[in-house]
C-alpha cells in the first residue's frame, strides 16, 4: 500500500485508479483464508461486525479476532468454547473473558461512556450466561450497564424492590426461561423500551425455550421487542440502536434558573425531565 501512494504523488497514479487501487487493498487485506471482514460495518449500522464463535475452530477465531482488532481497534467474540477462550487468551494476553457466558472481548479505542443506560435482568441464575453475553455487550459498545440478577417472577418482590432503580434505565433487556413472564411484567410497570430474551432454561415442556419465546410473543403488555431464544448479543445490539437515537429524542430549553432538560411524549409533547425517564410531568 505504501508504494501506491508514492506512485501517486509522482504522479504516475491518477485519483480514480488511486482510489480504485486502494479500494482492491484494503478489501484484500480484509480477508483471511476463510472469512471477508465488515470492517466498516460499524461506520454504517452504529455496531462493528462481531465473531460468532460456535461452530469456528479455536484456530479461525483467533485469526478473525486479531484482524478484526488490527483493523478497528476492538474485537468481541461470542459463544466460544472454553478451549477457544483458552487459546484467544495465549494468543492475545490483553483479551477479556468470561467462561460462563463465552464471551473473549478487547477495546483499545480510548472513549467516554456514551450517554444513556441499560438495565439488564435476569429471572434466574441459570439465564446468566445469556444476560451476560448482552451486558458485556453493551459495555464494549461504551454504554454503562446495571445488572438486576435473580428477581424473577416467583418472588415478584425481588422485582417490586428494586422496580425504582430499573425504572431510572433507560432501555430495559429482561431475559428468561421457563414460561417467559419477566419481560411481560416489566413492560407493564416502566416505559422505557423492553427487549425480552428467552432462554433455552427449563424443563421439557419448555422445549429448549420455544415456550418462553411463544409466552414473551404473545406478551399483555404491548410494545415489547422480543429476539431469538438465549440471544443477548441480539437484544444488546438492538438496546445499542435504541440508545443512539436517545439524543434525538430529548429538546432544551432555556429558562432563567438554567437549562431544563425535555423529553418528547408519544404524542410529541414535550414534558419536563427531572429525573429517569419515568418521571412525572411537574410543569405548572
Amino acid at each position: 500500500m505504501p508504494e501506491l501512494f508514492r506512485e501517486f504523488r509522482a504522479g504516475k497514479l491518477s485519483a480514480a485508479r488511486f482510489r480504485r487501487a486502494l479500494q482492491e487493498a484494503s478489501a484484500a487485506a480484509d480477508r483471511t483464508s476463510e472469512a471477508v471482514l465488515d470492517t466498516r460495518r460499524e461506520e454504517r449500522a452504529g455496531f462493528p461486525e462481531a465473531i460468532y464463535g460456535a461452530g469456528k475452530t479455536a484456530a479461525q477465531i483467533v485469526r478473525i479476532f486479531r484482524n478484526l482488532l488490527s483493523a478497528n481497534g476492538k474485537a468481541l467474540a461470542t459463544r466460544c468454547s472454553l478451549a477457544s477462550l483458552k487459546a484467544l487468551k495465549k494468543a492475545v494476553p490483553d483479551v477479556r473473558i468470561h467462561e460462563h457466558a463465552g464471551l473473549a472481548w478487547l477495546n483499545k479505542v480510548s472513549a467516554p461512556p456514551r450517554p444513556g443506560r441499560a438495565a439488564i435482568l435476569a429471572a434466574g441464575t441459570s439465564d446468566l450466561p445469556v444476560a451476560e453475553e448482552a451486558a458485556i455487550t453493551l459495555e464494549f459498545a461504551g454504554f454503562p450497564v446495571s445488572r438486576f440478577f435473580d428477581i424473577g417472577v416467583a418472588g415478584i418482590h425481588r422485582l417490586m424492590n428494586r422496580l425504582d432503580e430499573i425504572r431510572t434505565a433507560d432501555v430495559v433487556i429482561a431475559v428468561a426461561g421457563m414460561e417467559g413472564a419477566l419481560p411481560s411484567v416489566v413492560g407493564g410497570l416502566v416505559s422505557a423500551p423492553v427487549i425480552a430474551v428467552p432462554t433455552s432454561v427449563g424443563y421439557g415442556a419448555s422445549f429448549q425455550g420455544l415456550a418462553a419465546l411463544l409466552g414473551m410473543l404473545n406478551a399483555c403488555s404491548a410494545g415489547i421487542t422480543v429476539v431469538n431464544i438465549d440471544n443477548g448479543f441480539g437484544a444488546a445490539v438492538a438496546a445499542v440502536r435504541i440508545l443512539q437515537v436517545k439524543k434525538d429524542d430529548a429538546v432544551q430549553e432555556q429558562d432563567e434558573g438554567g437549562i431544563k432538560r425535555y423529553r418528547l411524549d408519544n404524542f410529541g409533547e414535550a414534558r419536563e425531565q427531572t429525573g429517569g425517564r419515568n418521571a412525572p410531568d411537574r410543569r405548572g
